[in-house]
This record gives structure tokens, C-alpha cells and sequence, in this order.
């Protein structure tokens, strides 16, 4: 092995098994920091002959076991990135962030599709679909861009695998999430960008009902190009949040804009004219800087969460979340915001994959901070949200979004991915994984 192997309680062993939701403790047998693909076949191998499962994590944002027995591959270290500026191509390996990849690729003029958490791992968030809260209605999910990837399989064999090359491989890959071995590299598309028009406006929370009726109404009008979602949030009184949102309750809206900021303006004045606002951020800005759209908290927290998507949003829907979620409640919750879908996401790509919810307008996603000791109050206020929804919501879900609860559930995760897709996945998984080997994740049973 060229990077470390620990054992439970050597020296860095639990800083390698730090995750980012800390109410999800990984314990496994042993870890493995992988500094490149010949660690990770000796690991495979050495999982196999020992009849072990196999957990793999870069930064750890959707860990949903505890890996305990198993063991655990570490990809942090796998850093490498390569941007071919002409091509309009990044290949990057296993253990590299997004910020890393928009930061370099931004040096040529250039974008990758990252999601609206710049310091998640750009291997995990692409092999869930990865949606983009500047991208995504205008370009669809980040796998769709994709070109090849290369995978260590459960035979320990090293595969460059390309839509030529494995077509069901490459189809299962992009969207089954870590189901069928483990990616040391991925190369994807870049699109010309260096600044758009974003950012966000924070009304008082207690101008809800007239913010979300009048969101409602005006995402139904944009084009593609622009993007928004909205938060109801009880943010923390925390010393790096600026006055006038420590400790406030607000309504988070969220625009991006991929056309001139002239339009952009003009698309949003209606949504300005909803309320007064606390904080309005919305204006011409860096790609770089894009994570500053949603402010997602960039350090690790104990937290419960629920999603589910809808195939609408009427003003019953909208009322019904006032309710619940409105300065006459009582709600727990952190955060529950509603992200608009639809255009190029719903949009099977050039080369078709795993994706599920296309055709989905929105997705509904929930959060509580505490402990395990406020696990039924949590969740409770989590279910009384995701329960009112149930009347407008789908069966369906998106793969990054899900909660620990439906991402270890097999039986739950045919109905994520819908019957005809769930039953080519399982075949995919009984030809690459038959003794289930990675499993320590959403995991989709083989046959």
C-alpha cells in the first residue's frame, strides 16, 4: 500500500472516518487511504478474500452506514486534476472537491455542472446525478455530462469504462451512486463561463405567505437559463452570519441566471416587490464564488433529514407550507426549501444513465440540527412536513437527497428509481457485484 491502513483507535483513524452528518458514526474494521487505483484494488481484493463489505468516501456528505465489519476506502488523497482547456474536458481524480475543480477551471474560462455545496466531492455528488443550482435547467444533471469514468469493480479489476466501451455499465454508474465499485476517476464536459447573475434575497420570515405565493407563481414564467429555489429557515445565532440574519427567522430565495444581468434584473423585480428585504446579494458574480447562492454550512453537524419530490406546487401546496412552516408555528426545523426542476433536467441526455425524478418539477428537501437525542422531535417535525406534501409528491426521489432512513432501505429504493429502471440496475449489479460487496451505501440488491 502506498497510503496509510488503520486499524480502531491507531492514530488518525478517527479523522479518516469523520463525516459530514455527525449523527451517522463510521466504524469500519478497517480504513484504507487510498493514494491511488492499486491501493484500491489490494483493498477490493483484500475485502473479497475476507468476505467484507466495502464502504467508500471522499468527504463523506451522504455516509448512511456505519461500515461497522467492513472497510472503508478513503480517496481523499487522489487529487489530481487535469483540464483540457480545448476539449472543454476535466479529468479529475477520485478524492478532488468541486471549489478544487471550479477554481482551476475557471483559470481557462470554463465551469463544471457542481452543485450548490462547492466542498462536497465531485465523485460522490456525479455518480447521484448531481444537480446544479446554476446549470441544471439550462444543461441538466452532471452525469449527463460525463465521458468516462475509471472503476475498480468487485473482481478488482481496474476498468476505463465508457458508454462505448461497458454501455450497462456506464448506464448503471450515473445515477446507481457507489453500488458497482469504486470510481478513481472521472472525466466530464466544461461549459464557457466565468460570471452569471446570482445570488440571494433574505426576506423576514414573517412575510412568508406573500414571499412563497408570489416564488410560486414567478418560477412558473422563467426560461430555462434561470434557476431559483426557496428556503424557510430558523438560522443559528452564529458569530459569522451578519446581523441582520443571526438567529432570524427568513425566507431564503435563491436566483441564478445564465443570461445578461440586465435581463436578470428585469426577471426578478416582481419576486423584489414580494417584501422588504433583509439582505439582498443578487447581482454579477464569479463562478467561483457560486456556493455563496445557497450559503450551505461548510462544517460537519449532527442532523436529521426528509425530501421528497412533487409533481406540482399549487397554492393549497403553498398555504399548507405557510402553515406548517410560518411565524404561527412552532416548526424545529433548520431549513426546508423547495429547488424548481424541469427544463434540460427532465431531458434524457445524448447518452442516456441511472438518473431518477426526470419529469419531476420539484424537489422538497428538510433538515433538523440535534443529536440522537432529539431524533423524535426531529423527525417528527420532518414527517409533518413531508406528510402534508404527500398528496402532490411522486415515489420517486433523488439519489443525493435522500435520507439515511430511505437510502438503507432496498425495497424503498425500487420505488426511488421506479420499477423498469430499479430491475435494470439490479441486473447491472448481479453482473459487476454479485456477492453485494459495496453495500455500504444506497444500496441496490443484486438479481
Amino acid at each position: 500500500m502506498s497510503g496509510p491502513v488503520l486499524l480502531p483507535g491507531d492514530e488518525g483513524y478517527e479523522a479518516e472516518c469523520r463525516i459530514y452528518n455527525l449523527n451517522v458514526p463510521v466504524e469500519p474494521a478497517l480504513v484504507v487511504g487510498a493514494a491511488g487505483a492499486a491501493d484500491i484494488q489490494a483493498a477490493v481484493g483484500f475485502a473479497a478474500r475476507q468476505g467484507r463489505p466495502v464502504a467508500v468516501k471522499t468527504t463523506g456528505h451522504q455516509q448512511v452506514s456505519p461500515a461497522r465489519g467492513g472497510i472503508l476506502i478513503s480517496t481523499r488523497r487522489m487529487k489530481g486534476i487535469v483540464i483540457d482547456a480545448a476539449g472543454r474536458r476535466a479529468r479529475v481524480g477520485a478524492g478532488v472537491i468541486w471549489q478544487e475543480v471550479i477554481d482551476e477551471a475557471a483559470a481557462v474560462g470554463l465551469a463544471p455542472v457542481s452543485g450548490s455545496a462547492p466542498l462536497v466531492g465531485v465523485a460522490g455528488y456525479t455518480l447521484g446525478g448531481g444537480l446544479s443550482p446554476v446549470f441544471g435547467r439550462s444543461r441538466g444533471y452532471a452525469a449527463d455530462h460525463v465521458r468516462s469514468l475509471n472503476v475498480v469493480t468487485a473482481d478488482g479489476e481496474l476498468r476505463h469504462v465508457t458508454a462505448d466501451s461497458d454501455p450497462e455499465l456506464f448506464w448503471s454508474l450515473l445515477g446507481g451512486k457507489g453500488n458497482f465499485g469504486v470510481v478513481t476517476a472521472l472525466e466530464f464536459d466544461l461549459f464557457p463561463l466565468t460570471h452569471f447573475y446570482g445570488g440571494g434575497i433574505y426576506f423576514p420570515g414573517e412575510r412568508l405567505a406573500d414571499v412563497l405565493r408570489a416564488w410560486r407563481t414567478w418560477q412558473s414564467e422563467m426560461p430555462e437559463e434561470m434557476s431559483s429555489s426557496l428556503a424557510v429557515q430558523r438560522l443559528p445565532p452564529l458569530p459569522e452570519l451578519p446581523e441582520p440574519l443571526r438567529g432570524a427567522f427568513v425566507v431564503h430565495v435563491r436566483i441564478a441566471h445564465l443570461g445578461p444581468a440586465a435581463e436578470g434584473e428585469r426577471l426578478i423585480a416582481s419576486l423584489r416587490a414580494a417584501a422588504p428585504a433583509l439582505i439582498d446579494t443578487v447581482g454579477e458574480m464569479p463562478y467561483t464564488a457560486m456556493g455563496a447562492i445557497h450559503m450551505d454550512p461548510p462544517k460537519p453537524m449532527p442532523y436529521f433529514d426528509r425530501t421528497t419530490m412533487l409533481r406540482a406546487f399549487p397554492a393549497e401546496a403553498a398555504d399548507k407550507l405557510t402553515e406548517l412552516l410560518g411565524p404561527d408555528s412552532d416548526s424545529p426545523l433548520v431549513s426546508v426549501e423547495i429547488r424548481t426542476l424541469g427544463g434540460a433536467l427532465d431531458r434524457e441526455p445524448a447518452v442516456p444513465n441511472a438518473v431518477s425524478g426526470r419529469g419531476l418539477p420539484f424537489v422538497l428537501f428538510g433538515f433538523g440540527v440535534g443529536g440522537p437525542d432529539q431524533a423524535r422531535f426531529l423527525s417528527g417535525g420532518l414527517d409533518e412536513v413531508m406528510n402534508a406534501m404527500e398528496p402532490w409528491a411522486d415515489r420517486r426521489r433523488m439519489v443525493n437527497f435522500l435520507s439515511v432512513e430511505e437510502a438503507t432501505d432496498p425495497e424503498r429504493l425500487s420505488e426511488v428509481y421506479g420499477a423498469e429502471r430499479y430491475l435494470r440496475l439490479a441486473a447491472a449489479k448481479k453482473a459487476y457485484d454479485p456477492t453485494n460487496m459495496f453495500r455500504v451505501n444506497h444500496n441496490i440488491l443484486p438479481g
